[in-house]
């Protein structure tokens, strides 16, 4: 199979969707990987690291669409790259569909494979191809949060910890899955005082564990939310419901509520956003305010952390990839019901039902698109 890696265009995103290390186990297993020009010299990786294992380098994303069958991305495709889009391509990448109708639309329009690293699901319910985006994007949450409360920022001025006489920021984390995890931990080592909310009470016994009670967990409702938030310096929002919009959990009002200069850093921006006023922010402008709280909405995080994301995606989604050029998408995703999950479109139709329940559209199961 010929693969494809195009340069990330959406702003400020410097990952690659393969390392080197991945260039080669696609050579070594008879396929034949094309590279744009400059595509990994935003994550420190330049060009003859992949010709040395065997990649052919193309000046122009054009040709490496053109010629590939199936393109290997980070991120997914924007408004100049629907045009590459065509009927007999898989793409295989971040797709986040349910928060993306004009992305669902070209893609359907052109009859593209859609394979989406977000809903490759395991038995066990884990997604191991967007847990180490969450890992970063969780490490980070705390980092750019804690940046955004400094005063000159339009923050409260509070130190997330450290001072001693002094009281520790107040962090809140909604959702105590992945990201939610490591944000807790990166914030508990800053020094700020860490409360978890969540539904899932496993999940917030794990937390009682692993941070030796450090962390409270809270049972997530309404009015714990409410009380929570109304409390918080800093509010994470780290909400996923696989493959659907992520649920609104902080209304417009409560912000109103939240004291001044307070900072909410929303991770579920991708999947539409856990706060009522989410709109997706860049890295070039990453925050706007909301009453007198500012707001973190950057849709791509760990494009901020290029190199380490880069390597981690790889180390996740490189079995995959060999696996689907391999034996074809149909043959691989017949053998691996978790990958299977990971359809998203094909041949004109949704194949996740709550990409299509999102936009009121129509959409097959996998089986039907398998058969």
């Amino acid at each position: 199979m010929k693969v494809g890696i195009p340069k990330e265009v959406k702003n400020n995103e410097f990952r690659v969707g393969i390392t080197p290390v991945g260039v080669h186990e696609l050579v070594v297993n008879g396929h034949e990987v094309v590279v744009e020009q400059g595509a990994g010299l935003g994550s420190q990786i330049p060009d003859e690291e992949y010709t040395r294992q065997g990649a052919t380098i193309l000046p122009t994303a054009d040709e490496v669409w053109g010629t590939s069958e199936m393109v290997i991305k980070v991120k997914e495709p924007v408004a100049e790259e629907y045009h590459r889009l065509r009927d007999d391509l898989t793409l295989f990448t971040y797709l986040h569909l349910a928060a993306d109708e004009p992305l669902t639309k070209e893609l359907v329009k052109a009859g593209t494979t859609g394979i989406a690293y977000e809903t490759v699901q395991l038995p066990s319910g884990g997604l191991p191809l967007l847990y180490p985006m969450s890992e970063v994007a969780g490490c980070l949450a705390p980092q750019v949060g804690a940046y955004s409360l400094m005063k000159a920022q339009g923050g409260r001025g509070v130190l997330m910890g450290g001072v001693g006489g002094v009281a520790n920021a107040k962090v809140v984390i909604i959702g105590a899955g992945v990201s939610g995890q490591n944000a807790a931990n990166i914030a508990l080592g800053m020094g700020a005082d860490v409360t978890l909310l969540d539904t899932d009470l496993d999940k917030l016994r794990m937390s009682f564990w692993r941070y030796s009670n450090r962390v409270h967990g809270l049972a997530s409702s309404t009015l714990a939310i409410r009380q929570q938030v109304m409390e918080a310096d800093m509010v994470i929002g780290a909400v996923l419901i696989p493959g659907a919009k992520a649920p609104k959990l902080v209304s417009n009002e409560l912000v109103s509520q939240m004291k001044e200069g307070s900072v909410l850093v929303d991770i579920a921006v991708d999947q539409g956003g856990c706060f009522e006023d989410t709109r997706p922010t860049t890295h070039a402008d990453p925050t706007f305010q909301v009453h007198g709280s500012i707001m973190y909405c950057v849709a791509n995080m760990p494009g901020a952390v290029p190199n380490t994301s880069t390597y981690a995606l790889t180390n996740a989604t490189l079995p995959y990839a060999v696996r689907l050029a391999n034996l074809g998408w149909k043959d691989a995703m017949r053998r691996d019901r978790s990958l299977a999950l990971g359809l998203n479109t094909y041949a004109g139709q949704i194949t996740c039902a709550p990409v299509a329940d999102a936009f009121g559209m129509d959409s097959i199961t996998v089986e039907e698109a398998l058969s």
